[in-house]
């Protein structure tokens, strides 16, 4: 939750937003009393409610990316939904549902991007780590890895092709349809789960050592995270 003031919140919505001031005016006081909301003690916090905030207007006014940008200033999750149809006469269904999930789905991408910055210098080094060890092998001395260590520094070896084991993160179940509700998926990855109880799938790929890096970032990324 960001603690920029209210004019701070306008300054920044008109970097990206012509016109629309009162609006703009009128999220930024609502973000701002969201921020002094948190800042209460645990007993009289639950005494004052947040309140949603509803903007009505035609198509192409902001009414979309003011909440966007607002959503990025507050470092909360962002979603954009069509929910016409779920205000139909005679509409059945959960799809509604859908809408919390992937608002949750997006906050958990979001927390989990957060915290690989956090470990994103050690990840760097460990990914340096299996690069030299995938050139030079598991058992070459100190001396050798120091030497393919500098080539990598210098770009030497950028167009070396080097194979990889890296985590499965496909989904290998694929979608599943909830009895009376076709075409749902589940709310949550059961082929995640199961990889995770089995210790994890890997599959191996052999791509260039420029490109590797990338991948193998997110690899240890993700190994700290879970550890």
């Amino acid at each position: 939750m960001t603690d920029l003031t209210p004019r701070e919140i306008v300054s920044e919505l008109d970097r990206f937003i012509i016109g629309q001031s009162d609006a703009k005016r009128a999220v930024a006081v609502a973000l701002r009393n969201r921020w002094r909301r948190k800042q209460l003690g645990d007993d009289l916090r639950d005494e004052v409610y947040p309140k949603n905030i509803l903007m009505i207007g035609p198509t192409g006014v902001g009414k979309t990316e003011i909440s966007r940008r607002l959503a990025k200033l507050a470092r909360a999750p962002f979603i954009k939904v069509e929910a016409t149809k779920f205000t139909e006469v005679g509409y059945v269904g959960r799809d509604v549902e859908q809408i919390i999930r992937d608002l949750m789905d997006a906050a958990i991408v979001q927390v989990r991007e957060n915290m690989r910055e956090d470990v994103k210098a050690k990840a760097e080094a460990a990914a340096e780590e299996r690069v030299i060890t995938a050139i030079a092998g598991s058992d070459a001395r100190e001396g050798t890895r120091d030497m393919f260590r500098r080539k990598l520094h210098t770009g030497e070896l950028d167009n070396t092709m080097i194979e990889l084991e890296l985590a499965d993160t496909s989904n290998p179940l694929g979608g599943m349809d909830i009895p009376g509700q076709p075409g749902m998926a589940p709310g949550m990855d059961i082929g995640a789960i199961f990889g995770k109880a089995f210790g994890g799938r890997t599959i191996k790929k052999r791509v260039t050592i420029a490109e590797s890096y990338g991948l193998l970032i997110s690899d240890e990324a993700d190994k700290l995270l879970d550890d």
